[in-house]
């Protein structure tokens, strides 16, 4: 078993699902960013530089404009997203500034970190929030964001764009929380039987099975996305963390090495 003291990690992604911010009744879950906004921001006391990846847009821009469900049409969607966005952004401020810390935004399409001088523009613009201790809240820019045939703008999905993220900035540490207590050997929510993989050194079938292929939705964004942005971390030869988000401050146990999740680590 892999020693799972991740204290020495420096610079630490952490990526906070719609799941984690947004109650089963579609209000905004206060309580959890508060928890999540105090977390990060012990960690950056402790000298730790912080990344914080948040979906929650369209969920706070559905709770706003008193929607029950996801419309289907692109442009409803982008224009929810530009309503939360300003929303979630306001409240992580707010939540952020009770515990004296500093916050930045920095939204991202895919093609910025695609073409060579944008994505070093972006790359220095994180490097300098960071050595300013300030935490950049980082979301993909859902009101331009489409895939087109010779120009894509889209992540597809934040699970990959916090390991994008995570790889550009080279942190040493990628924490996904999601509605799920881990990766499991099959979807615990069908079988009572299912037992959480503690340990993942590569992603080969038998894992990618576990995670149930593209159509399982064990999380906002799906347990094979997550699965996919594991997978670069550990051909990088980073660490990442797959945990529950329903308690927030479980990140200071994950670093003080206590077994909570799916660590995934190269062998």
């Amino acid at each position: 078993m892999e020693n799972r003291n991740l204290q020495d990690a420096k610079r630490i992604v952490v990526k906070v699902g719609t799941s984690s911010l947004i109650r089963a009744n579609g209000k905004i879950n206060l309580q959890a960013i508060d928890e999540l906004c105090y977390t990060l921001s012990g960690l950056v006391n402790e000298d730790k530089e912080v990344v914080l990846v948040s979906s929650g847009a369209v969920g706070v821009g559905l709770a706003n404009m008193g929607l029950v469900q996801r419309p289907k049409q692109i442009p409803e969607q982008q224009a929810l997203a530009a309503i939360g966005q300003s929303q979630l952004m306001t409240i992580y401020q707010q939540r952020f500034a009770m515990y004296s810390q500093k916050t930045s935004q920095i939204l991202l399409t895919h093609d910025v970190l695609t073409y060579p001088e944008s994505r070093e523009n972006v790359l220095n613009t994180f490097n300098e929030l960071l050595k300013w201790k300030v935490i950049p809240v980082v979301n993909e820019n859902d009101t331009v964001a489409v895939d087109e045939m010779d120009h894509q703008t889209s992540f597809g999905d934040n699970d990959w764009l916090s390991a994008v993220v995570a790889s550009g900035i080279d942190a040493d540490l990628l924490i996904v929380l999601s509605d799920i207590d881990g990766l499991f050997d099959k979807n615990p929510k069908k079988y009572a039987d299912a037992n959480l993989i503690s340990e993942v050194t590569e992603i080969n079938e038998k894992i990618t099975g576990a995670a149930g292929g593209t159509g399982s939705r064990f999380g906002t964004g799906g347990m094979a996305t997550k699965i996919k942005a594991m997978d670069r971390m550990i051909n990088e030869g980073r660490k990442a963390v797959l945990a529950n988000g329903k308690r927030p401050s479980i990140i200071f146990e994950i670093l003080n090495g206590k077994q909570i999740g799916t660590l995934f680590h190269k062998k």
